[in-house]
């Protein structure tokens, strides 16, 4: 437990989430994907990831009254961390979306009752894992939906209360490093609300975690919205003649620059590393310029993760089965991880 947050980062160049699975609501396999094996694990590692996160559930495994996590979740999920270690990986176990009961209650009304449940989920989470050495580390949330000054405050004692369950179960979570999600892990809201780091009783163990899906349009979309259209070309050469009413019209690469700048002035320069603990855009398979679009697509994914890691980021692609097949283990989107070890330096 050697190594503090600023160390630890520097040893993690690339992620990428086993998203769809241990977070899915159901159970493990309920939205599609088979179970995490220990093959897929040892996959991402010989793929060039150096580092996983885990977005996992626990209010579905939890009595309602005592809020007891079951034992048998417990273990598959230490089955899964104990995979990734194996493979000498850093592994990121978090409390993802669960339902919402944290996500969607940052909100006075409902801060003591959130709390309480923070506090026994990760009271019980950290002495589960507390012998694992510093290749895990926890976070707290995943996208806590915060919007004001009044909910960050409400988020800031969430933050307070899963650092203070952790510390509290003693050994190596005296001094593991743990990771806060930003309000609605969003950098430029961020600029606003977050003005503090919440306490810790040792020093420079805690980073912080933004997500990036931007333009919505190229990265989330799936059919044209009210107040945009779908964008299926991204980059200032990657636009389409063919197709230019895809073509982005805006949020191209001087909004990544401008987002993985803050997140260097605002946490890196001040030495609080910023765990990217989200991104990606779809392959398409609807635009009439297709190899342009896979070839924008490509742009952005290799652009983001090398503004990130220049900035002194930790990228973590978000994969649910997309890049790495979770059934045959081959790597589905070649194109999409030659860009992502390229903007890493890993090849």
């Amino acid at each position: 437990m050697g190594s503090n947050a600023v160390q630890l980062a520097a040893r993690m160049q690339l992620g990428i989430n086993i998203g769809n699975t241990l977070e899915a609501i159901g159970g493990e396999t309920n939205w599609g994907n088979p179970l995490i094996t220990r093959e897929l694990i040892d996959t991402a590692k010989a793929s060039g990831f150096d580092s996983i996160r885990l977005p996992c559930a626990w209010d579905q495994y939890s009595d309602p009254t005592t809020a007891k996590i079951r034992d048998s979740w417990l273990a598959r999920v230490k089955d899964v961390v104990q995979y990734c270690v194996d493979a000498d990986l850093h592994v990121l176990l978090n409390i993802h979306w669960d339902g919402g009961w944290l996500e969607n209650n940052v909100t006075p009304a409902k801060k003591d009752a959130v709390n309480a449940k923070q506090k026994a989920f990760w009271e019980q989470i950290a002495t589960h894992f507390r012998d694992y050495d510093e290749r895990l580390i926890f976070a707290g949330a995943n996208e806590p939906n915060c919007d004001t000054a009044e909910q960050m405050e409400v988020l800031y004692s969430y933050h307070q209360t899963f650092i203070d369950a952790v510390r509290a179960t003693g050994g190596r979570n005296a001094y593991r490093v743990l990771v806060l999600p930003l309000p609605n892990v969003n950098m430029d809201l961020s600029k606003t609300l977050w003005t503090r780091m919440p306490t810790d009783t040792v020093a420079g163990r805690l980073m912080v975690e933004p997500h990036f899906y931007s333009p919505p349009n190229f990265c989330i979309l799936s059919e044209d919205a009210s107040w945009g259209k779908m964008f299926y070309y991204w980059g200032k050469d990657y636009h389409s003649t063919i197709e230019p009413d895809r073509n982005a019209t805006w949020g191209e690469e001087e909004t990544v620059d401008a987002h993985m700048a803050l997140a260097k002035e605002m946490f890196v320069s001040k030495g609080v590393p910023v765990l990217l603990g989200e991104y990606g855009a779809p392959r398409r398979s609807t635009p009439r310029d297709l190899e342009k679009h896979l070839a924008s697509r490509a742009y952005w994914m290799k652009y983001v993760t090398l503004k990130a890691r220049e900035n002194g980021l930790l990228p973590f692609l978000w994969d649910t089965g997309d890049l790495i097949d979770r059934r045959t283990y081959a790597v589905k989107d070649r194109q999409g991880l030659d860009a992502l070890l390229q903007g890493a330096g890993k090849s």
